[in-house]
């Protein structure tokens, strides 16, 4: 079932009663208000929707915040705003969070961290906006924060999923949905090789200690992305906290002859750049060669602090004075990249190696993405990362693929072609002003580990399971391309043993982690090594779907 749950009315019985007769809503959204703008007519339409479903089953939705003519918006765009709207909410007032867009969770996290009353978080089950990605977000943080809730999804809010989950949540204040995927490291025979592995892994992983690098923590409300110091620190690993500012003060004193010589070694391997002259709608060389400028400033920073892994906040503060990091991050995840020097003595840093780097600062997915770097080193498998946004799903032939989407971190590797099946496209405007190349391509077909580390019960949890990155027809991902963003990289997933609605019910997080094998055997051999290894750090592992 469900671990989500659902907060109880302090009065017993039916909820559809006097208690449920009005549901208030509210609608978190961006930070920026050029996407709150494009956004809005999206959201308007999916609320209109959950409205009638509402209604349709006795009851009213009165919205707590109204549209603003002024900003051309309704939603809850800051903390502040979020306080004052929750201070009119009736404490034990049944309440439907309802996101069609990407959300920053800090908006109304303070008021649902202190509302009694039942919490449903709703999104449309569409590619669009990422409001999948929002719903998925504001539920991992509230689950790290201990808040109840239930959660329901739907494409048009009439199917028989969601008219049955709200009618459940509408009597009783909690939907419960089928999470029989998943099972306890305990209660799944572990291979002894595995264990032996994991064991000898965690040992010296905790002895030798790691240096988690942080371009300042937070990025855009994601709660659920940073963990606790006294949770991190008995895994071994540690949090430098850097600055954004110090990296761009970094990209100041790297050479324009270094920067091009990054974008030369790049389109030497065959990455193409799709290039225009106006600066505010095109991506241009000079946008190119400042992220080539912050990428060598990232990989001197992080060899000048020891960092093992690093992660860019990048989506608010450098917006507003650099190109986007997209580039960046994707190419430090990757072993074969273009050379950065000590820009004292001249040595080549971290050669051989990739950098392992988490997009938006998130720290649950740098810890996996560094256990699960120097793993598969250890297993001699290509040791690249992604960390991707679970965007999107859609059956595909007989088969649900689940659509992956993320403007950065995806390394060149991962890429059908590599360098060469890369293509770098400006970041859309309305995210980011100053542009900045992606790198956009499709990722190869292979064997799979996925995996999500989280936090809940104030303790390190990492769910994992197997897959399958497929190949499908050009006009299919072309559409899923017109259906999300089409200047990000895809990655067509096929879980194992995993239905939609059972991956929905138990994702705790935005964010997945994929890594590849070289075969379905070796994927499994990997799959338990690593649950080992993460359950000998003292991290509660659950294996998801079949294995």
């Amino acid at each position: 079932m469900d671990d989500s749950g659902g907060r109880s009315s302090a009065v017993g019985g039916l909820f559809l009663g006097e208690n449920m007769k009005t549901i208030y809503l509210v609608a978190s959204g961006d930070l920026r208000l050029s996407a709150n703008q494009m956004c809005w007519a999206a959201q308007d339409a999916m609320e209109k929707q959950v409205s009638a479903a509402v209604e349709r089953e006795g009851a009213q939705v009165k919205r707590a915040h109204a549209y603003d003519p002024a900003l051309k918006h309704g939603f809850l765009d800051s903390q502040k705003r979020g306080i004052q709207v929750f201070r009119a909410i009736p404490p034990d007032a049944p309440l439907i969070v309802a996101e069609a867009v990407w959300q920053y969770t800090h908006h109304v996290l303070p008021g649902l961290m202190t509302h009694r009353g039942p919490i449903l978080t709703v999104a449309n089950w569409s590619g669009q906006w990422p409001g999948l990605v929002g719903m998925l977000n504001l539920n991992g943080s509230l689950t790290k924060a201990g808040v109840k809730y239930s959660t329901l999804w739907s494409e048009n809010f009439d199917d028989a999923f969601f008219i049955t989950g709200l009618r459940k949540w509408l009597k009783t204040g909690k939907v419960a949905h089928d999470t029989s995927h998943v099972r306890a490291f305990a209660d799944v025979r572990v291979p002894s090789s595995a264990k032996k592995l994991g064991a000898k892994f965690a040992r010296e992983f905790r002895a030798n200690k790691a240096i988690m690098g942080i371009f300042d923590e937070g990025c855009m409300g994601m709660y659920n992305a940073i963990i606790p110091d006294e949770l991190l620190s008995p895994v071994g690993v540690f949090k430098e906290r850097l600055s954004q500012s110090a990296l761009f003060a970094k990209m100041r004193t790297v050479s324009d002859a270094d920067a091009r010589a990054v974008y030369d070694w790049l389109r030497a391997q065959g990455m193409k750049f799709d290039l225009g002259a106006n600066e505010k709608t095109d991506l241009t060389e000079a946008q190119v060669l400042l992220q080539c400028k912050m990428y060598i400033a990232a990989v001197r920073i992080a060899h000048e602090f020891g960092c093992d892994t690093i992660g860019i906040q990048y989506q608010q503060g450098l917006k507003d004075i650099a190109p986007a990091s997209d580039l960046v991050e994707g190419l430090l995840n990757n072993v074969d990249r273009p050379p950065v020097y000590d820009e004292s003595t001249g040595a080549e840093l971290f050669v051989g190696h990739a950098l392992p780097h988490f997009n938006e600062v998130d720290e649950c997915a740098g810890l996996d993405a560094l256990i699960t770097n120097r793993l598969w080193n250890i297993l001699k498998f290509a040791p690249e990362t992604t960390l991707h946004d679970v965007r999107w799903g859609r059956k595909i032939g007989d088969q649900f693929v689940w659509i992956l989407e993320i403007s950065g971190a995806v390394p060149p590797a991962h890429l059908d072609g590599g360098y060469a099946g890369a293509i770098g496209e400006r970041q859309p405007a309305m995210y980011f002003p100053l542009g900045g190349s992606t790198i956009k391509g499709i990722s190869k077909p292979g064997a799979v580990v996925w995996s999500r580390v989280f936090v809940a019960n104030n303790r390190l949890n990492c769910d994992i399971g197997l897959g399958e990155a497929i190949s499908v027809p050009q006009e299919i991902a072309e559409d899923n391309w017109k259906q999300t963003t089409a200047q990000w990289p895809l990655m067509h997933l096929v879980m194992r043993g995993i239905t939609r609605d059972q991956f929905m019910a138990r994702h705790k997080a935005n964010h997945i982690q994929v890594v590849y094998a070289p075969s379905e055997a070796d994927a499994r051999r990997a799959l338990f090594a690593k649950a080992a290894a993460m359950n000998e750090l003292g991290i509660n592992v659950s294996f998801c779907g079949k294995i």
